[in-house]
């Protein structure tokens, strides 16, 4: 994988989180206003989209970051910092997007998402928003002096949620990679066997459950994906070189944001929902059932090829 290839891929990725962000709460401030349903609903798939956007962004930036460090004129404390600040902002993100993703869900279920989990959407999206921002201006300033207030170094960010804090955890304790690995195969067979069975009913298979029955299922496979992303993240950050320089680690990303838009159209689907025991499913959905299990079994044919296909471990 040519690393000048994932620098240019972040440089047209790095802006989408935060102007994905403002997109969404101004469409969840004008819902709010308007009290319309449509524009909060549009506005969550936002978030839950823009979440997913933000993580090539973030693992392209720590390849960008490989191939610049070392060029005359960089401060390698300038880079430290913004992967820091953006590390925090990514980390809000995604709980964003969870939030949001759980409010959609209530909304297929309910017809309306309670209050407080719309406000909580709301309250994370501006605290990411304001994480961002700083973020954005550091990463803005490592190539760009003449935006610089001052030539000093930034100053490091501190706490648990850091570059050096993650690694030290994982150097000073010698059971939290194993037992990463453990969680995070775990939560891949939560993940696969609850869109699994999604999925299979989009195909036709189990005519005799109603779709709402399976979509209920859907919060479990959402939790794997989660311990997924906190334990793969803790992979990524303690190891990079592992996979910066890793081409089916991209793959397994790439088939990871199709195979968590099949995620969001599962859960969001008014055709899907509406499938009543013995019904059979259209062409169109069928093909997205199929899709999304071929996308999982891609993710984890991707992972399990690290070591074999890349240049690392």
């Amino acid at each position: 994988m040519d690393l000048l290839n994932m620098s240019h891929d972040h440089l047209l990725l790095n802006h989408v989180p935060t102007i994905g962000t403002v997109i969404g709460i101004g469409l969840l401030l004008l819902s709010l206003v308007r009290r319309n349903d449509h524009l909060k609903h549009a506005s969550l798939e936002v978030f839950f989209v823009v979440a997913l956007l933000t993580l090539p962004a973030f693992l392209t930036g720590m390849a960008a970051e490989t191939e610049i460090i070392h060029r005359d004129g960089v401060n390698p404390a300038a880079i430290v910092a913004h992967h820091d600040a953006a590390l925090q902002a990514f980390a809000l993100m995604q709980l964003t997007g969870a939030v949001a993703w759980v409010a959609l869900w209530l909304f297929r279920r309910r017809s309306k998402a309670p209050a407080w989990v719309i406000g909580a959407t709301l309250l994370l999206s501006i605290l990411t928003l304001a994480m961002m921002t700083p973020a954005a201006t550091l990463g803005g300033e490592i190539r760009h002096p003449e935006i610089r207030i001052t030539e000093d170094a930034p100053p490091a960010a501190t706490g648990w949620l850091t570059r050096a804090a993650i690694q030290l955890l994982v150097q000073d304790n010698r059971a939290v990679w194993p037992v990463a690995e453990t969680l995070h195969f775990l939560g891949l067979c939560l993940i696969f066997g609850v869109l699994s069975i999604v999925n299979l009913r989009l195909l036709g298979v189990m005519k005799a459950i109603p779709f709402h029955a399976v979509h209920r299922l859907l919060p479990w496979g959402m939790l794997g994906f989660g311990v997924n992303l906190t334990t793969g993240m803790l992979f990524f950050i303690a190891a990079p070189m592992q996979y910066t320089t890793n081409t089916p680690f991209y793959w397994k990303v790439v088939f990871l944001m199709a195979a968590g838009l099949n995620l969001l159209y599962v859960t969001v689907s008014a055709q899907a929902w509406a499938l009543e025991a013995g019904q059979d499913t259209p062409i169109f959905d069928k093909a997205v059932g199929a899709s999304a299990i071929v996308l999982w079994i891609g993710v984890i044919y991707w992972g399990r090829m690290l070591p074999f296909l890349g240049n690392a471990f």
